[in-house]
């Protein structure tokens, strides 16, 4: 019997060893570790928001968010993996962990700030109204009881109300435009920039116009987890140093005909 207590005693020491041993290898990595041992930075964007982050004729996903997302994990010491979503479901998909972080030209605001946190920001533009040349409006105040074409989940929404319009929502801006291009809505409001690029590239663009001024100035950042504090102040250090050495402004020129978008 003595034999056998003992037997189970060093059993007991044993099984208790293995457990402690076990809770040292499974300690909680935090998430800049996390990153770095996955050797990939996740982030996401909706994808069809040219020249920011878009699909290009061989798939792949381009644009400057992209392009700001590569120097990010390339300082970081990792790949960027860069995926798309829909739009709005972009939050709920971080707040998940599906995502490091949203680099999809994302406007810093109060609302977004409740449930996620933003880096400073890496780019300034503006909301912007866009309508047909030939439609005879010539101020956004003109715009009150007509239809304005919106991507669903983002602030033009309620830009749109705000000018007593109808919004009507759509996947991405690549819609919105083609339904302007083909009159089914009286107006577009999306970022100016995007505004300029379709005008410039989309089949029918020239028959756009911008119209007015820019209807309220936004401060984009790359969305993160309320849980992953040291990643987000990473990626905080490596912005600052990408300001400051003209990495983000040369990504800016290449992407927007010279423009600098990273200052206000």
């Amino acid at each position: 019997m003595k034999f056998k207590t003992m037997i189970a005693a060093i059993a007991l020491v044993i099984a208790g060893s293995l457990v402690l041993v076990g809770c040292g290898q499974n300690k909680e990595l935090n998430s800049l570790e996390r990153v770095k041992k996955a050797e990939k930075l996740t982030v996401v964007g909706s994808g069809g928001y040219p020249p920011f982050n878009y699909i290009d004729e061989n798939g792949n996903v381009i644009g400057f968010d992209v392009d700001t997302g590569a120097e990010i994990a390339k300082r970081l010491g990792v790949k960027l993996d860069y995926v798309t979503s829909d739009w709005d479901g972009l939050v709920e998909g971080l707040r998940s962990a599906r995502y490091d972080g949203i680099l999809g030209s994302m406007a810093i605001t109060d609302e977004r700030l409740q449930v996620v946190d933003f880096t400073a920001p890496y780019y300034y533009s503006g909301a912007q109204l866009v309508v047909r040349s030939d439609s005879g409006i010539t101020d956004p105040s003109q715009m009150a009881g007509m239809e304005i074409g919106v991507a669903t989940g983002t602030n033009f929404v309620g830009d749109a109300e705000a000018l007593g319009a109808t919004a009507v929502l759509y996947q991405d801006d690549n819609a919105t435009m083609m339904d302007l291009i083909n009159g089914r809505i009286d107006g577009v409001i999306t970022d100016r920039l995007v505004a300029l690029g379709a005008m410039a590239e989309i089949s029918g663009g020239e028959d756009l116009t911008l119209c007015g001024e820019i209807l309220r100035l936004e401060e984009m950042g790359i969305a993160i987890n309320k849980n992953d504090p040291e990643l987000l102040a990473e990626i905080n250090k490596i912005l600052k140093e990408m300001h400051e050495d003209g990495t983000l402004r040369a990504i800016s020129e290449k992407w927007h005909n010279g423009a600098d978008i990273t200052v206000k």
